[in-house]
């Protein structure tokens, strides 16, 4: 699904992996990491695909939203496992949208 964002600006914060073999919890951390993002102030929505390589787009209404986000201390837990089990790479890029457009389906 796409997520449902607001006017510009609001910021992304892109995180792009590849995983390591195995699930090592992975799982049901990610699916954990989902609902807490979700309750977090700020948070706007979230797009995820993986085949093979795995991005995931959080959105936030602030960089401020976005940096209080990163230092959750289960998303910090979640952070320190994905270093040492879930990810062999990645790399997060933190971004301004300036501009949002596209189709739009009716309800």
């Amino acid at each position: 699904m796409i997520a449902a964002t607001p006017e510009p600006p609001y910021v992304a914060v892109i995180f792009t992996s590849l995983r390591t073999d195995g699930d090592h919890g992975y799982a049901v951390m990610s699916a954990r990491m989902d609902r807490l993002a979700a309750e977090q102030p700020g948070y706007l929505g979230m797009e995820a695909a993986r085949d093979g390589l795995g991005i995931t787009v959080s959105y936030w209404v602030d960089e401020d939203a976005a940096k209080a986000w990163k230092q959750v201390a289960e998303h910090l837990v979640a952070q320190r496992r994905g270093r040492e089990a879930w990810y062999s790479d990645y790399r997060v890029r933190v971004a301004v949208v300036h501009r949002d457009y596209g189709r739009r389906k009716s309800p």
